[in-house]
């Protein structure tokens, strides 16, 4: 088991917690946990036994179910420190990334599959048209590179360099494909040797070519037509988190847009003097873009295509020309969205892959749920399931064995998944899961640039595949289209049977729609937004039933017209590993006439403690000729005692309308940051802006920094609009409190888009900290005894203190041992070890601590311990501790190491 490391530094104190609250030290990791932790010079640091992967999804300390913050990486990749001044509460300690710890293994229950031996499912039926075979046209293929940029936030250029495959001989202008890689490792020093990530990559190291990963479906979307170009996008990823409040989209967005601009002045007047792989390809046709991006690559192409419709503020702009081209689609591999607001009226697909190591709670399905009712609804938005895939191999240069650096399996567990380790039934190898990437890439621009609309029911949850992606499981589902909304469950719809309507997003347990405890189990659907602990505006509908036969109602508030529609389409999900799951479904009209319009079967996915399987299918009856409005929807299981989850249904019909993209209002939020000062109350107001014009509406979710209270309202947007006033109070006093204020956080509802989508008022402490003294009560004491420290501030405060000791080995004496203290109160401080067997203090687990609670100025630190029959003379225990060594404004100065060695005599 690893020691907690505690420095001289600030070692056990003034960690800002919930309420104001300052904790005490962090209590040491579980277990089997990798690295430890410190608390060194004001900062909260774990290291890593290993290199912690660059991926996608950031990396986050938690602490008691709380996200503390997003801590900073050491080049080495082993050393992440998070300033105290921004932590939360502390309980036990969490490293997790994309909602998957990084510091432990899963525990032992969920290391399991909930079925040994997952079933794959077996092929479908084949579609028409298979976008993965080659076109008629060889390719010509090259590099080019030019001077880097500058972009805002971003203090080192980004370099402007990438690969072309073309079409040899194509007539005519070409339709443009630009792909954008992910956040991965930026340099190596040798095949072996990753080196120090830092960018400009540092010498005797070399940029990674992550933009070259994408050469097969390069080739193949080449063969059939297009010029395609992969950009690198290095210089971002070496300076996204440190330096960019969004992760690096806008930072993306820009590199994309001014990629862009240099085809369209290829295309036109500029040909001459475009690079020589340019001049060798047909001109591209810039009214015809097709955008592909992997991991934050795909969050980086969306906002491309929201700012290409409505430009950023100019201050974070990084592309200031004109806008030259139309955007007609997307595909989106393992997406981060961490700001949950996609692009609504953009054709979409976005590719889950089952087997995610990095993006592991599969963020990207909010690209298909957020959407929803946000615009017109006519684009096309797919979420396609790509069973036993991970998230690096869709990229060559993120693949052992075809990477000129180091690469690896970003999925990995100390023990044998039964879905993902590979050599399982169900798991792909590098090349099946790149030759299923390129296929779908062809079927999202075939659709969606080209307009051939018999691929679509590859990608729109018809449930067809795709034989040059075989053996490939690709399942789908899809929003948009030609979908009229029949049932989107929310708190005005009745319910009877073993329905109900649930919260997706909430801490309340009678509320929540999955109410798994454990952080294994996992929905795609259910991603929290920016954290948030509860998310008004999100529901879904649980089924819950005991027998066959007994149905289950839903009534929305207002029947809905179906007239037009083929199909009664359902997004369906059920546990993982389960199979053959049946309803029957009927609807009832305004005249109260009860239609039955046939059997579902819906089968989970393929899943273990380890992925996140929880995913809905879509399934369809036919409306069998309806006519009038349904007021109510049914839905009875032909299966014994089940739970499912129906996220909505929607009148159906095929074909694809053309999306008809417009420019939508928008909505960026700054960030003011101002003095607490020491008398009266202040208003100040969140800079919220709004460009275009439109009506809208947008929910705002207010997260005050001392409580964790989180309010939320929905507020209008009128087309004449070009601001929202959020005002935040600031009472101003003379008490030491940590920094406070309020952030604010925004989602599109209807009608707009949210560039920036998150920002405040923050409010910096201006008062010194109380300085601290600690006396001994009773150090000195019988065995039965309390040994007795006091601990007293020097004036009050607004915000708790908590002071926490451990004990060292002793410089003489015996040292007290675990049976000599009450053995509640070891349990208590020492994280549920057990005195038993009897073992110094020092090498136990024990942390005792004292709050001192905002208001008073001194509590007592206690050891008690017990009376024996034993002959043992005296014993001593030595805690050490930290206070603030001096007075400070906005953070403690480097803190004072005490020792506190107390006596207990036989």
């Amino acid at each position: 088991m690893r020691r907690l490391v505690v420095s001289a530094a600030l070692a056990a104190a003034l960690i800002v917690g919930t309420g104001g609250q300052a904790h005490a030290a962090p209590p040491p990791g579980p277990a089997g946990s990798s690295g430890g932790w410190s608390v060194e010079g004001g900062h909260l640091t774990w290291r890593s036994d290993e290199r912690v992967p660059m991926g996608d999804a950031e990396v986050e300390f938690w602490s008691g179910g709380r996200l503390l913050g997003r801590p900073k990486a050491a080049p080495d990749r082993k050393t992440f420190t998070l300033d105290l001044d921004r932590a939360a509460g502390l309980g036990s300690l969490e490293v997790r990334a994309g909602g998957r710890r990084l510091d432990q293994a899963a525990p032992a229950a969920h290391r399991r599959s909930v079925a040994p031996e997952p079933v794959v499912p077996g092929p479908a039926k084949a579609n028409a048209v298979d976008p993965g075979k080659k076109g008629p046209y060889r390719t010509v293929q090259g590099e080019y590179t030019l001077p880097g940029i500058k972009l805002p936030d971003l203090p080192e250029k980004v370099e402007m360099q990438a690969v072309v495959v073309a079409p040899k001989g194509a007539p005519g202008k070409r339709p443009l494909a630009l792909f954008l890689h992910g956040r991965h490792y930026l340099c190596f020093a040798g095949p072996d040797d990753l080196g120090d990530q830092t960018w400009p990559c540092p010498a005797g190291s070399q940029p990674i070519p992550s933009h070259r990963g994408y050469l097969q479906a390069q080739e193949l979307l080449a063969s059939q037509g297009y010029v395609t170009v992969s950009i690198s996008a290095n210089g971002i990823n070496g300076q996204d988190n440190e330096y960019a409040a969004d992760r690096g989209a806008q930072a993306r967005s820009s590199l994309v847009r001014n990629h862009l601009a240099k085809w369209a002045d290829w295309a036109g007047s500029g040909r001459a003097g475009a690079p020589a792989i340019v001049r060798s390809a047909p001109r591209a046709d810039l009214s015809r873009v097709f955008l592909m991006g992997h991991s934050r690559g795909g969050e980086g192409v969306s906002r491309a295509a929201m700012d290409t419709l409505t430009p950023p503020p100019a201050a974070q702009e990084g592309y200031h020309g004109r806008v030259r081209w139309t955007i007609r689609g997307m595909l989106l591999i393992g997406p981060t969205i961490f700001g949950q607001n996609p692009v609504p009226d953009v054709p979409s697909a976005t590719i889950l892959p089952g087997c995610d190591g990095d993006v592991s709670d599969l963020q990207g399905q909010m690209f298909i749920d957020e959407t929803r009712g946000v615009g017109k609804g006519r684009a096309l938005q797919s979420s396609l399931y790509v069973i036993g895939a991970n998230h690096n191999f869709f990229n060559t240069e993120w693949t052992p064995g075809q990477a000129v650096a180091p690469a690896e399996d970003d999925f990995f567990t100390e023990e044998p998944d039964a879905v993902c380790t590979p050599g399982r039934p169900t798991r792909l190898t590098a090349q099946q899961q790149q030759n299923a990437g390129a296929t779908y890439i062809a079927a999202a621009a075939r659709l969606f640039v080209g307009g051939d609309d018999r691929v679509r029911p590859l990608l729109d949850g018809t449930g067809v595949r795709a034989p040059s992606a075989d053996p490939a499981r690709v399942l789908s589902h899809a929003l948009g289209g030609r979908r009229t909304a029949a049932l989107l469950p929310d708190p005005s719809m009745k319910t009877t049977g073993g329905a109900r309507i649930c919260e997706q997003i909430t801490a309340d347990a009678a509320e929540v729609c999955l109410d798994d405890e454990d952080w294994t189990v996992r929905s795609a659907h259910f991603v929290s937004f920016g954290d948030l602990p509860s998310e008004a505006g999100r529901y879904a509908a649980e089924l819950t039933w005991s027998a066959a036969g007994r149905p289950m109602t839903l009534k929305p508030a207002r029947p809905v017209s179906l007239a037009g529609s083929r199909d009664l389409a359902l997004r369906l999900m059920v546990p993982p590993n389960t199979a053959g799951t049946r309803f029957g479904v009927a609807v009832t009209d305004t005249r109260g006439r009860r239609t039955a319009l046939g059997d579902v079967t819906v089968d989970g996915l393929p899943g273990t403690g380890h992925t996140t399987s929880h995913w809905a299918r879509e399934v369809r009856v036919p409306l069998k000729r309806l006519s009038g409005k349904v007021a109510a929807f049914e839905v009875t299981p032909r299966t014994a005692a089940g739970r499912a989850w129906l996220i909505d249904a929607w009148g159906w019909q095929p074909g694809t309308p053309a999306p008809q993209a417009t420019s939508l209002p928008r909505i960026d939020i700054g960030d003011l940051t101002v003095d607490e000062g020491d008398a009266g109350t202040r208003t100040y107001v969140v800079p919220v802006r709004i460009s275009g014009r439109g009506d809208g509406k947008v929910r705002f979710f207010e997260v005050d920094a001392v409580t964790n209270r989180v309010t939320s309202r929905l507020v209008p947007v009128h087309r004449r609009q070009r601001a929202i006033r959020i005002p935040v109070e600031v009472k101003g006093d003379t008490l030491f409190g940590w920094d406070e204020g309020t952030t604010v956080l925004a989602k599109a509802e209807r009608g707009l888009v949210i560039g920036d989508y998150v920002g405040g008022v923050r409010v910096s402490n201006d008062d010194p900290m109380p300085t601290v003294t600690v006396r001994a009560l009773a150090d000195r004491v019988a065995e039965g005894g309390t040994l007795r420290w006091e601990y007293t501030l020097s004036a009050a405060a607004e915000t708790d203190f908590s002071f926490g000791a451990f004990p060292v080995k002793p410089t003489a004496g015996t040292e007290l041992s675990s049976t000599d203290v009450d053995p509640q109160w070891f349990r208590d401080h020492a994280y549920g070890e057990e005195p038993e067997p009897s073992r110094p203090l020092s090498e136990t687990w024990l942390t005792p601590y004292v709050d001192i609670p905002a208001g008073r100025t001194s509590a007592e630190l206690a050891v008690p311990t017990v009376a024996d029959s034993l002959a043992e003379g005296e014993e001593v225990v030595e805690l050490s501790s930290s206070i603030p060594a001096a007075p400070a404004r906005q953070e403690p100065d480097d803190p004072e190491e005490i020792r506190l060695i107390g006596t207990v005599t036989d």
